[in-house]
Formats: C-alpha cells, sequence, structure tokens
C-alpha cells in the first residue's frame, strides 16, 4: 500500500480541528434550543411538549417551530460573523447572542400578549387552529432577523 501524498497530510488537522468546531458550535447551537424550549415551555400554560404531541397542537407547534428557526438563524449568523475572530471568541458570541435571542423572543412574546385580546399562551395551546399562531410565528422570527442584522457586518 502506498503512503498519501505529502501535500494531503497538513490538512488532516485542518479537517480534524473543522470537525470539533462542528461538533461544538452544535452543540451549543442544541443547548440553546432547549433553552428556548423551556422559555417557551414558562410562557404558556401547561406542559408544552404535551400540547404538541398529545393534543395535537398545530398552533404550539408552528410557534415553537418559528422559535427554532429563529434561533437557528441568530446561531448561524453569530459563526458566520465571527468565526475568523478565534474559535474561542466566536463560541462565546454565539453564546451571548443566542441567549440574547431567547430573552427578546419572549419579551416580544410577552409584548404580544399585552397588546392582542386574550391570553396568548391560551391560543397557542389550543388543538383547533388559532391564527394567533401564525402572528407568534412571525414575531419570534421577526426578532431574529432583527438580531441577525445587528450582526451581520
Amino acid at each position: 500500500m502506498q503512503a498519501p501524498p505529502a501535500a494531503v497530510l497538513p490538512e488532516v488537522p485542518l479537517v480534524l480541528a473543522s470537525i470539533g468546531y462542528a461538533v461544538a458550535y452544535t452543540g451549543v447551537g442544541i443547548a440553546l434550543l432547549v433553552v428556548g424550549y423551556f422559555v417557551l415551555d414558562l410562557l404558556t400554560p401547561g406542559h408544552l411538549g404535551r400540547h404538541i404531541y398529545e393534543s395535537r397542537s398545530a398552533n404550539a407547534a408552528v410557534t415553537l417551530a418559528a422559535g427554532f428557526l429563529g434561533q437557528g438563524m441568530i446561531v448561524f449568523a453569530t459563526i458566520w460573523t465571527n468565526a475568523t475572530s478565534g474559535f474561542g471568541l466566536a463560541l462565546l458570541y454565539t453564546v451571548v447572542f443566542g441567549l440574547l435571542g431567547i430573552v427578546l423572543q419572549a419579551v416580544a412574546f410577552l409584548v404580544l400578549d399585552l397588546i392582542t385580546p386574550g391570553k396568548l399562551g391560551e391560543h397557542l395551546t389550543q388543538p383547533t387552529f388559532n391564527p394567533a399562531c401564525l402572528v407568534s410565528a412571525a414575531v419570534e422570527l421577526a426578532v431574529a432577523v432583527i438580531i441577525v442584522a445587528s450582526i451581520w457586518p
């Protein structure tokens, strides 16, 4: 068996480092999604997972999905714009902006709840379709896009 060309060998550490970065960023991203899930769970009555998986509430699912997509956009933009500043700093920015996104999405949820009739959390956990879930999802995504714009150079 012939040894690989010498030019390939220096690339191996770079590939391994990139795999490590991907694992670390993904781990942070998943952790942020979990935190975002629990924050939305606190903002809605009952158990969010049960509303989605047992009561089959599309309203709760749409709102949660929008929150997840928004968080994903924030994490992506933070990594994309800060990766060249060094892994540790970029990871820190990812955590900070990810948590900021969760907090600001929760604030937007509470503001929407104040300015609309009824209790938003109750509307979003109903098993029958309620258009409030679309408005709530739009707010989740709009806040995320605003944060992404503030990160983007």
